[in-house]
């Protein structure tokens, strides 16, 4: 069985070419953002939110599977990153761009979410338990880079070992650690 995606998204190849030039080489890969389009597929009309943008690959996979009365929200910090993004995918109405430190905007966010995709520390590594909070019961949670990565800091491994050796006391919730793409965390709020 080859688990190459069949269908990408039509922005992702020049969201892509636009991130080498900029040197920013942390975009999902394409068999996560294949998975999130799956599961987003799988909540039709539902609220989605992506913690680091990044520039644009997660939100192209993500708006790619999400049905038109869908919406999601992505966060990033890195407004000259995110301006990639917003580039690519400003047209598609059903996104919504906030340019925010995500630790900031846990602090004030309160609406419920149908699936978060994390792919920066706060949501994951940091502040767990206030990003739960914003997920309805039945929600899913996806992180991805947890098999170690070119870009991670010397640093980075003892975070991911932790994070991962945590998963069994978190409460209300199921999640199955894969180690598969870049290593994935998929997990259901009950």
């Amino acid at each position: 069985m080859r688990d190459i995606p069949h269908q990408r998204p039509p922005q992702l190849d020049a969201i892509l070419e636009d991130a080498a030039h900029a040197g920013f080489a942390m975009s999902c890969e394409d068999r996560t953002g294949s998975l999130l389009a799956t599961l987003a597929a799988s909540k039709p009309d539902g609220r989605f939110l992506e913690l680091g943008t990044g520039v644009g690959a997660g939100a192209a996979w993500l708006a790619s599977g999400m049905t038109p009365g869908a919406r999601l929200v992505t966060v990033e910090a890195n407004a000259a990153v995110q301006a990639i993004a917003r580039h690519h995918l400003a047209d598609d109405a059903r996104i919504e761009f906030v340019h925010a430190d995500a630790d900031d905007w846990l602090t004030q966010e309160d609406g419920l979410f149908d699936l978060a995709y994390v792919d920066c520390r706060p949501g994951k590594y940091l502040r767990l338990p206030d990003l739960l909070t914003l997920l309805k019961p039945g929600a899913l949670y996806v992180v991805d880079d947890m098999l170690p990565q070119a870009t991670w800091p010397d640093d980075h491994q003892p975070r991911v070992d932790d994070f991962l050796e945590r998963l069994p006391e978190v409460p209300n919730w199921r999640a199955t650690p894969m180690s598969w793409a870049s290593g994935l965390v998929l997990a259901a709020r009950i």
